[in-house]
């Protein structure tokens, strides 16, 4: 979520007010992402580099850093890796989700008002990534976001996949300096009045299939829908982040 604005690179961010516009509330807090389903699923190993002594991510890694850095010194993506599918898999998929997003979006940086640990929250996802080649297990750090790109990255194929579009699409007013679909990767941007860390959830899917046959705008939902009946093989890393220190 929201946290903040870098100057530099923030240009809309008092025409936005701090808060998603309308469709995110009615496309992401429904409730968790649904989990594709199998008969039986093995389980791969995932780990996300960089992380510090107490398993958080790196600052160069979120969306909404300290307005001192400049936009080449965050949002770059961590490295992931992860162990190889059953023999039978064709491809994989990625899926970065905060689980932490406080349900009601007005209370997030609102003045006065702290975000309780105990308040309902709903998982927006960071970050999308499908049709990743069988012979791929490692993407290295800054491969998917080498730091904060104005309009966001392109969606579509890439050499490592096929980037969907991450929540933060629905961030900026349309025909904005900002608008555009923000393809893969995006960071870390918990609400600075929100106290308990965000936990980000990397989960790895190894699919019996080369293609899940999206292309265009699609979200990660669009992704796990989907994946249902091809999953092989998953496995997830967590990693967690604060604004508050």
């Amino acid at each position: 979520m929201l946290s903040g604005c870098n100057a530099r690179s923030w240009a809309l961010c008092a025409a936005t007010g701090l808060v998603f516009i309308a469709a995110v509330t009615s496309a992401h807090a429904e409730g968790p992402p649904p989990m594709p389903a199998t008969a039986a699923i093995a389980s791969l190993k995932v780990t996300v580099g960089g992380l510090t002594a107490d398993g958080r991510l790196p600052v160069s890694a979120a969306y909404c850093p300290p307005s001192t850095m400049d936009p080449a010194e965050y949002n770059i993506s961590p490295s992931v890796s992860w162990s190889r599918g059953p023999a039978a898999t064709r491809s994989y998929a990625l899926i970065m989700t905060d689980l932490d997003v406080p349900q009601d979006l007005s209370l997030i940086n609102k003045p006065g008002v702290t975000i309780t640990a105990d308040t309902p929250r709903v998982p927006f996802i960071h970050w999308v990534l499908i049709d990743v080649p069988p012979s791929i297990t490692f993407l290295r750090q800054g491969e998917e976001s080498p730091g904060f790109v104005l309009k966001g990255k392109p969606i579509g194929p890439t050499d490592h996949g096929v980037r969907g579009a991450n929540v933060f699409t629905h961030f900026y007013p349309k025909g904005s300096e900002l608008d555009g679909p923000r393809g893969g990767y995006d960071g870390p941007c918990p609400p600075h009045n929100d106290p308990t860390p965000h936990r980000y959830v990397t989960r790895v899917y190894a699919l019996d299939v080369a293609s899940l046959g999206l292309s265009g705008l699609f979200f990660g939902e669009d992704a796990l829908l989907a994946m249902q009946g091809h999953v092989l093989a998953v496995g997830a890393a967590e990693a967690k982040y604060s604004s508050n220190p």
